[in-house]
């Protein structure tokens, strides 16, 4: 019994290794080729849509302990679903770096993992109209660590962030507009950015307060954000530029979603609060 517990804390631990390196949206998933079909009709009529998204993204988009492909985002799409009965959305799981890519070579239709605007997406993709997650980004660091108070703190120090991440797009923009004194390290899958802070090879990330709050409560993380945000990021889906009917019915969808309270139940049950309105 002791060695079952033994092994299932490693795997638990093991599943939020990566949570940092990704943002906002944005996480590294296990890359993989399981699907689920949120729905299961038989009407030929109904048009399938399949959603890319990752698997270790904790409260986000997960594997639970009993191997089901939950989370916020993927609990938000099963509503959706529901109130969809002309769509049948089904899931493919992979990891995230590989998720713009397989959206433009049209392996699935639609993006459901915590994905931002920036310049580079939107001038490829099509983001439907409704945030369904309002959140700020801000720097973090050790808990012991009393030097760095904002970015402004970390010239000549390491940030780390997940490559393609939006956290590597503001991360990169400040760099620009400030001379590049920061040096910025891309995170590989697999690799543990809790650590690296922890032991100091690195000395920041970008990430949220309430993701920080579940590292810190999940694997003692020993993390805090400091500063003020970055940026106030809003979350969507992403589509192709050619899906302008499924973006109008997923809009619709979320807009009756959020007016009947579902939106900030499903935030406060996986995310811990209401992120869904800016504050």
């Amino acid at each position: 019994m002791v060695k079952k517990r033994g092994i299932q804390k490693f795997r638990t631990a093991l599943l939020f290794i990566t949570m940092l390196a990704v943002l906002a949206g944005c996480s590294t998933g296990t890359a993989g080729n399981e699907s689920e079909s949120a729905s299961a009709t038989g009407d030929s009529k109904v048009k399938k849509i399949i959603v890319g998204t990752g698997t270790q993204f904790p409260n986000v988009c997960f594997i639970d302990e009993n191997g089901k492909l939950t989370g916020y985002d993927v609990e938000l799409i099963r509503e959706i679903d529901k109130r969809l009965p002309e769509y049948e959305f089904e899931f493919s799981t992979m990891d995230f770096k590989n998720l713009l890519l397989s959206l433009e070579t049209k392996k699935i239709d639609l993006i459901a993992h915590q994905m931002e605007v920036n310049e580079e997406r939107q001038a490829k993709f099509l983001f439907n109209d409704e945030a369904y997650n309002i959140f700020p980004n801000k720097i973090v660091v050790s808990q012991k660590n009393e030097e760095v108070k904002s970015i402004d703190d970390l010239k000549g120090k390491k940030l780390i962030v997940g490559a393609t991440s939006n956290a590597a797009v503001l991360a990169e923009k400040w760099n620009a507009a400030n001379g590049s004194p920061i040096d910025i390290v891309y995170s590989g899958a697999g690799e543990d950015t809790i650590t690296q802070i922890k032991t100091g090879r690195v000395d920041a990330t970008i990430s949220t307060q309430f993701a920080i709050d579940y590292q810190n409560k999940a694997v003692d993380a020993q993390l805090k954000t400091v500063g003020d945000p970055l940026s106030n990021s809003k979350v969507y889906f992403i589509l192709n530029k050619d899906e302008e009917e499924l973006k109008a019915k997923v809009d619709e969808a979320l807009k009756s979603i959020k007016e009947d309270g579902t939106l900030a139940k499903l935030s406060t049950e996986w995310l811990g609060a209401d992120y869904t309105v800016e504050e």
